[in-house]
């Protein structure tokens, strides 16, 4: 349950996404179940941890992300754009 509380981490973020479908209790479950599957990996491979961090899920797929503001927007009855934005030279 800690690593749920966690602020800024990727189980935190697996956690709401879980509950939300699966609720509380599975989704503890599963937490445990990642944080012993990364545990193992750390120690038969001799690894250091890696956080994902919380925006793992938008960074791997940012399509399904833009899908579902629009989708919500749309049920809102508003019309959403995406333009990219453009990179200016940074000031030293």
């Amino acid at each position: 349950m800690g690593a749920a509380r966690t602020k800024n981490t990727y189980l935190r973020d697996r956690y709401y996404r879980l509950a939300a479908r699966r609720g509380k209790q599975r989704a503890i479950v599963a937490i445990e179940h990642s944080l012993l599957t990364a545990t193992w990996h750390m120690l038969v491979n001799n690894l250091d941890y890696h956080e994902l961090g919380p925006d793992h899920f938008t960074r791997r797929e940012p399509t399904q992300v833009m899908r579902r503001i629009t989708k919500q927007a749309n049920a809102l009855g508003l019309t959403v754009r995406f333009d990219p934005i453009r990179q200016t030279a940074a000031e030293p």
